[in-house]
């Protein structure tokens, strides 16, 4: 039985070499792929990143604004687009001159108040208005915790009675999510929506496909996410794809691996029911592929995104399309890594001819944070990954003589 933290399986022979490292990383200067190493070297001591998560939220807890300058020189530059989407642009612009598209994600979740949920709403359609202006950003991508109470959502999918005030909410919920559709259907940008904790997803899923019922009857606008580290995934995302196709509608999805496995185990544990996690990395890793196999199986009505940092993955999609005679830059089969990440994945792809894209999270530090602990933390749970990231950083400082 292979250990969460093995390393992955050789790639199939394909038609992608992703070990041209001059590729991988033409995108950066010296000074940053020395400091890319630097921050991937740290990162690859758990304890180290366990102590900086901790100290982080504590800061950002106290407002300290030496921590957050720190943090925006290191993770943040690493990790993100900016602060705002104008600073976005740069980075947007620097992606495209290398055939790779950018995913925008205003990085605000687990709000609560409603003048605060309001404000993600105003983000999310302006971030939506920004990519209808540029051929280069084809999706936004958002949480719903940042449109509606962690609570409400728990509430809900124990099929608890809401309060009056509280069924308010939840209208209002929908009313916002609903705007931000109709926004992406009229300005023709596709809305990814990130998976959450098991515990708060069913009423995810079930507004998603409202929403893909809804707007996705000439393309696939509204796209769900599947973790396939949940035992039920496969299973579900078969389900809901006959679900929408049979009401003549498009569907549309994203693959991950997920990213609370831990905390969905710990829980499973304490509450005394069965971990809704995948028992290993292997049966993981059969579930993903055998996803990455039915979307591309379903790709005339099935639009798919294989958003995984797994070599293995990324490179059985492109030999399934390779060996079907699938147009390559056909836009229903997608691929997409974090910025910052995976580099040898994405502009390896991109060179030859795949849709592929970095997912490209901006916003102030505070409202960021969150998601950056998580690729920090994501970082030491996938040695295999991150060593493999490592030696191929490696090599392309050894090739520029930057390192004997």
């Amino acid at each position: 039985m292979k250990k969460e933290t093995d390393p992955p399986s050789d790639p199939l022979p394909g038609p992608v070499d992703f070990s041209n490292t001059e590729i991988a990383f033409q995108q950066l200067s010296d000074r940053e792929l020395r400091r890319m190493y630097r921050l991937f070297k740290m990162m690859s001591h758990p304890w180290l990143v366990a102590l900086g998560s901790k100290l982080a939220l504590l800061a950002n807890r106290l407002h300290l604004p030496l921590f957050a300058t720190i943090v925006k020189r290191t993770i943040f530059k690493q990790f993100t687009g900016g602060v705002s989407l104008m600073e976005c642009t740069r980075t947007i612009q620097k992606l495209m001159q290398y055939d790779t598209l950018s995913i925008l994600d205003y990085g605000a979740e687990g709000k609560t108040e409603e003048d605060d949920l309001n404000h993600t709403q105003e983000h999310i359609l302006r971030t939506i208005t920004f990519a209808a202006s540029s051929d280069s950003v084809p999706v936004v991508s958002m949480k719903l915790t940042g449109l509606v109470d962690n609570l409400l959502l728990e509430k809900k999918q124990k099929g608890e009675t809401f309060t009056e005030q509280e069924m308010y909410k939840w209208e209002r919920f929908r009313q916002r999510f609903d705007a931000i559709c109709a926004a992406a259907k009229e300005y023709k940008v596709g809305v990814f929506v990130d998976a959450e904790e098991s515990w708060l997803q069913e009423p995810i899923d079930e507004i998603v496909l409202e929403m893909m019922r809804k707007y996705n009857q000439n393309k696939a606008v509204v796209y769900t996410t599947y973790q396939m580290y949940r035992v039920d995934a496969l299973g579900r995302l078969k389900m809901d794809y006959k679900d929408i196709t049979d009401n003549g509608c498009f569907f549309g999805c994203k693959l991950v691996r997920g990213a609370y496995m831990d905390k969905e185990r710990e829980r499973a544990k304490d509450m005394g029911y069965p971990s809704p996690i995948h028992p290993d990395k292997a049966a993981t890793d059969k579930a993903y592929n055998d996803a990455i196999l039915f979307c591309v199986e379903h790709y005339e009505n099935l639009a798919s995104c294989n958003a995984s940092h797994n070599l293995y993955s990324n490179a059985y999609q492109a030999q399934l399309i390779h060996q079907r005679d699938i147009v390559k830059n056909h836009a229903h089969l997608n691929f997409s890594q974090l910025y910052g990440m995976a580099d040898y994945i994405t502009f390896n792809l991109a060179k030859e001819g795949y849709n592929v894209a970095k997912y490209l999270p901006y916003g102030p530090v505070k409202e960021v944070l969150p998601y950056l602990i998580r690729r920090a933390e994501e970082n030491t749970s996938i040695t295999g990954e991150l060593g493999r990231e490592l030696r191929y950083i490696r090599q392309e400082m050894k090739r520029r003589g930057l390192l004997k």
